[in-house]
């Protein structure tokens, strides 16, 4: 008896072990009583049979126990009011996995210009959706360099600058990258390299921030856009990669490991991240045409004056750009890195031409083009050894006072302290791209930058020459943010502190 009270002990336990298998969870309350009965059953029967019919029975459980469960019935559904609608993630049926389709190619036809034959970073894709002529312009480089048509070093400068051409040779911009720039670590001209290595006391401008030279090229671009002064070529930062670039032995050792093994051995070549060379950051800049250097044409223009309609149209140019390089300080504005352009209509003197045909002739025409930007937006006014001076400010356009259409144009704007701030973060968004980007730094940079807008406006409204407001004392700006608690509210106020910088160069003049 004892025998078989043990056997049915041992077929509940393990009854309830498989109940709980099969159901993964809790065993219903249906499913345990229907366990019970059997079980209630074996056991009266156990006492009259043997153990062989004990373990037949014990099979019969077994048998019983892999039949279909019961479906519970379904609970009422219960109706709540609309503002307490409980809402049930909907369940769908297993659908096939949609395709992977390639990636799209670019506008240019080539499917991933300048990189790999076999991807493109997404990080590296220069895409400028609110200028479509910058976005054609940048296409038609990276398929020039496509198809063999690389930019071009200039030989002036301290850098290593570009001039990017379309597949017709035509140049169609200037290029920058960052990692040549006179303090990056791949600046291809020597002369440099040897001022930094042999004089690093002297080499550099203590007042800017290294390798943001691409970064001021494309502010200084934002600042005329804003204020409408159309001195500045359109400038944007970009990545290109070209062979003529100057990358370091290693960058080309790879590439060229990377070509090798593609071509002989595809499936490993497949699995590379990149095949050419890699791109590089910089800033690109649009080619003007028919400009030569300021220095040129001043020299023409004091042997040769202007007219009065064209000298008044070179006065408001030149105003534009005592504006630009005040409100970024400038620390690189001599007369070779701003360009003029002089549009004369050719008149053969030799040939008598009749009366009626002067009518047809236009008048003379100057423009001025603000290039060379990069060693712009300083954290602090030059206070060491060097001044950095504007040049233009010996010229004698530098004193006459500011005329009635560049306050016009730009005093209402630098006059609203809501309009400075938008500049300040159009800049944040531009500066913070850079790896290197320091907030603290920058901060400091937009403090220089509204010190230079109040002391241009209090000049404009007393009727100071560009002369005079550039020997104005420089003052700086400085943005705080406090928050203030009140009980549950919680507010951010900014306060705006100035101060004057005392603190002079060394060399005043230079």
């Amino acid at each position: 008896m004892e025998s078989n009270n043990e056997v049915v002990n041992g077929i509940h336990d393990e009854f309830t072990d498989l109940s709980k298998t099969r159901s993964g969870i809790e065993v219903g309350e249906d499913i345990t009583v229907e366990a019970d009965i059997h079980i209630e059953k074996i056991s009266l029967q156990a006492d009259q049979q043997s153990e062989d019919v004990t373990e037949a029975l014990k099979q019969n459980v077994y048998a019983k126990v892999n039949r279909p469960m019961k479906q519970k019935a379904a609970k009422p559904q219960v109706t709540f009011p609309d503002e307490d609608i409980i809402h049930e993630e909907p369940t769908y049926p297993n659908q096939p996995l949609a395709p992977r389709l390639p990636p799209p190619r670019s506008p240019s036809g080539e499917n991933q210009p300048l990189l790999s034959k076999n991807r493109l970073d997404a990080e590296f894709i220069n895409d400028f959706p609110d200028d479509s002529v910058f976005q054609t312009l940048v296409r038609n480089a990276e398929t020039a360099i496509d198809r063999g048509v690389y930019p071009v070093r200039i030989a002036q400068g301290s850098s290593g600058s570009y001039f990017v051409k379309d597949t017709d040779q035509k140049t169609i911009g200037v290029f920058k990258p960052k990692n040549e720039e006179p303090y990056g670590q791949l600046n291809p001209k020597w002369t440099k390299w040897m001022h930094k290595t042999c004089c690093p006391c002297c080499f550099g401008r203590g007042c800017l921030i290294p390798n943001q030279g691409y970064l001021s090229e494309a502010g200084a671009s934002i600042i005329d856009s804003k204020l409408g002064l159309s001195i500045v070529p359109k400038t944007k930062v970009v990545h290109l990669a070209s062979e003529t670039f100057n990358y370091n032995p290693i960058d080309r050792a790879k590439t060229k490991t990377k070509k090798y093994t593609s071509e002989h051995f595809p499936k490993f070549g497949k699995k590379f991240h990149r095949i050419g060379l890699p791109p590089k950051v910089g800033s690109m800049q649009t080619y003007v045409e028919g400009y030569k250097d300021a220095e040129f044409w001043l020299r023409k223009f004091e042997a040769d004056p202007l007219q009065a309609h064209t000298s008044r149209e070179y006065q408001l140019q030149f105003e534009r750009l005592v504006v630009l390089d005040y409100i970024i300080r400038n620390t690189d504005r001599g007369n070779d890195n701003w360009l003029i352009r002089y549009d004369k209509p050719d008149i053969d003197d030799e040939n008598d031409a009749p009366e009626t045909e002067w009518s047809m002739v236009t008048r003379p025409t100057v423009k001025i083009a603000a290039i060379d930007n990069g060693l712009a937006f300083p954290y602090k006014h030059p206070d060491s050894w060097r001044a950095y001076p504007y040049h233009w400010t010996w010229l004698p356009e530098a004193r006459i006072p500011f005329s009635q259409e560049t306050k016009d144009l730009v005093l209402n704007k630098l006059s609203d302290m809501h309009f400075v701030e938008s500049l300040t973060t159009e800049l944040h968004e531009l500066f913070s791209q850079d790896k290197g980007f320091d907030r603290s730094l920058f901060d400091r940079q937009m403090a220089v930058m509204r010190g230079q807008i109040l002391n241009l406006c209090k000049g404009m409204n007393g009727g100071n020459t560009p002369e005079e407001i550039v020997n104005m004392r420089p003052v700086v700006i400085e943005k705080t943010r406090e928050l203030s608690l009140g009980g549950r509210l919680r507010t951010m106020t900014e306060h705006f502190s100035q101060r004057i910088q005392d603190r002079k160069p060394f060399f005043s003049w230079c």
